[in-house]
């Protein structure tokens, strides 16, 4: 890694009083595991990596990548769904809770995994899908048999309702999140069940307290018996249903009605996760429970994350995923959105961990959202390597457990339009377009935006094979194979291999993040987060400061354009001697860069300091200088 001393002009430029007292440390007395400066990288198995020639990504190729994920400086190794499954949800239909899907892989390569992240000295945790299984899963097979089978009451059936003209209806207007009813009529029963997602995907009766038990005895005890070091939670706000009335049409669910207010945070929840607590998960060495929070403000997240309530570790908020309209309204109806209102969708979590009994999650990709420096960032290949940078610097230097995606520590990129919808995978994006061709045939402008808004928001962004070589396939796979899915067309561009040894690659710089997380956790993960330029549009100025008697602080300095701005010095720190810490600039000069991003730390004994050297070529400014 090149290296080199901050100026001292920077630095002195940069003295500072601190104006007010932060709130008091906020720490457990006795903490957990989970609860410090710790990095989750989240795999898609089917898009990680290839062993055996098939194209399709399966456990021995995660495997093979396991030092590269330590070399990275990852903790925690985040598992999406390797269960057995007919895959018309990529894994979250689970046939099987306690099998592997064949093309993955075996039980003994899932044992061969954990014990080769335990190790490594990282841990596991896997997704945890408990709101629906497949409707190929033996419970399922029974429960629609008839009334009187032992497990018909295992999912959630309704009576038909009587239509205008004597026909047969579903029991209410609810439409799915993937598109069409959310309910499916079932002969050998003459009712309906109720499906949230695909129709593929009953919701399972979590009333039943005999379904929850199966629950817990084959998708937490069994796993966490052979290891695992906790779960991320999907939907983990669904299972408790508050009632079944028609829901209200909006452009998002129409012309179906919306049934968030009638799933999301029911009556039960509370109790269903203390109840996974109890009886559950205190049996084991403090699980990570990560849940997947949608449609939820900051009181009730509260609820479920507060330490007193003992349910889940923390929860992802999806403030960020959403500016824009992005989830909220149908892909052709997002649009672009401006930088003060992704400094307010970040501050929900920041708050989260100022309060006394909470903690939280920072993260801007995973599975179900875009790539981020295409989202959030730039498409211009001139700035892709800076802006790449400059999200891993903010979301870095963020308080909470940080959630890095595969193939962003490298600087994945969105599909780009000029691919078809042939080439679509996520079974919400396929039915999105059938959907509007279907209704807007003759349109061709609004099918154009269609597109423009699967490019811009689909799933199938975060779903392309990670791009390990320049090689063929992106050397995914073999160069004989076909991919499961289409490899993006810059992979000769970007690509791990390209990255790993160029001590200005993205990878490089992310490397360095993790250490500043580590090095200096508590200022920059658990220290009190202040935004000192809300209505600015183009730069995002932040402090964090030590919440112990030192009182030690970091400021973090963003350019979100590609014009040069002013470097302001933030009024609320005054007397603190800083300096230029890490950079994506080399020579960093008096005004910011287009995409520049700068982490400035006080001069206090922190030891070494270090800017990244991203364009400068000269020999002597590649060189490492200590202080």
């Amino acid at each position: 890694m090149a290296l080199l001393k901050a100026s001292a002009r920077v630095a002195s430029a940069l003295t500072f009083r601190s104006s007010s007292s932060p709130p008091s440390a906020l720490l457990p007395e006795k903490p957990h595991w989970w609860k410090s400066g710790l990095s989750v990288y989240q795999i898609w198995p089917a898009s990680f990596k290839d062993s055996n020639g098939d194209g399709i990504g399966d456990i021995p190729g995660i495997i093979s990548k396991l030092d590269y994920l330590q070399e990275l400086g990852v903790d925690i190794i985040w598992l999406s769904p390797m269960y057995d499954s007919p895959q018309v949800d990529m894994g979250y239909d689970i046939s099987d809770y306690e099998n592997i899907y064949p093309k993955y892989g075996t039980l003994q390569d899932m044992d061969n995994l954990i014990k080769g992240i335990h190790d490594r000295g990282m841990r596991i945790i896997l997704d945890l899908v408990i709101n629906h299984t497949s409707d190929k899963h033996k419970w399922f097979e029974e429960s629609m048999k008839s009334k009187d089978n032992p497990k018909s009451s295992w999912y959630i059936w309704k009576d038909p309702k009587l239509g205008k003209h004597g026909t047969r209806e579903p029991p209410n207007n609810w439409g799915s999140m993937f598109g069409g009813s959310a309910w499916k009529y079932c002969q050998s029963r003459d009712q309906y069940y109720l499906h949230l997602f695909a129709p593929e995907q009953p919701d399972l009766n979590w009333e039943n307290k005999t379904t929850r038990k199966a629950i817990y005895d084959t998708a937490l005890h069994f796993w966490l018996k052979k290891g695992v070091d906790g779960f991320r939670v999907d939907t983990a706000n669904l299972y408790s249903k508050r009632s079944y009335d028609d829901g209200p049409i909006t452009p998002r669910f129409a012309p179906f009605g919306a049934p968030a207010e009638f799933v999301v945070n029911g009556p039960r929840m509370h109790e269903f996760y203390q109840e996974i607590r109890r009886d559950v998960l205190d049996k084991y060495n403090d699980p990570m429970m990560v849940g997947e929070l949608g449609g939820t403000d900051f009181a009730d997240i509260l609820k479920y994350v507060s330490s007193d309530r003992r349910e889940l570790s923390m929860v992802f908020d999806f403030s960020v995923c959403t500016l824009g309209g992005a989830l909220r309204l149908p892909p052709h109806e997002v649009h672009s959105y401006k930088l003060p209102e992704l400094k307010t969708a970040l501050k929900l979590t920041q708050d989260l961990v100022a309060n006394t009994k909470a903690w939280s999650t920072v993260f801007m990709e995973n599975h179900d959202n875009p790539r981020s420096v295409s989202r959030h960032a730039t498409n211009d290949p001139a700035y892709h390597d800076r802006a790449c940078k400059l999200l891993a610097l903010m979301i870095g230097t963020l308080s909470g457990t940080l959630f890095l995606y595969q193939g962003q520590e490298i600087g994945m990129t969105n599909i780009p339009e000029t691919w078809s919808p042939e080439d679509l995978r996520d079974v919400s994006a396929i039915e999105y377009w059938h959907d509007m061709n279907r209704r807007f045939p003759r349109d061709k402008e609004l099918l154009k935006k269609a597109w423009k808004g699967i490019v811009a928001v689909s799933r199938d962004n975060a779903r392309t094979p990670v791009q390990w070589s320049s090689d063929a396939n992106a050397g995914f796979t073999d160069e004989k194979s076909k991919p499961w899915m289409r490899i993006n067309d810059n992979y000769k561009a970007i690509n791990v291999a390209k990255q790993l040894d160029d001590p200005h690659s993205i990878r490089s710089f992310w490397r360095r993040v993790l250490e500043v997380r580590k090095k200096f956790e508590s200022v920059v993960v658990k220290g009190h987060y202040e935004v000192h330029d809300y209505d600015n549009e183009q730069t995002f100025t932040f402090s964090k400061t030590q919440t112990d008697r030192e009182g030690r602080a970091a400021y973090v300095v963003l350019n979100f354009s590609d014009k040069e701005a002013e470097l302001e010095s933030p009024r609320a720190l005054r007397e603190k001697e800083f300096e230029l810490y890490l950079s994506n600039v080399y020579k960093p000069g008096a005004k910011l860069g287009a995409w520049e991003a700068r982490l400035y730390l006080e001069r206090c004994g922190l030891g070494e300091g270090w800017i990244l050297l991203q364009e400068d070529d000269d020999e002597e400014a590649t060189k490492e200088t200590s202080r």
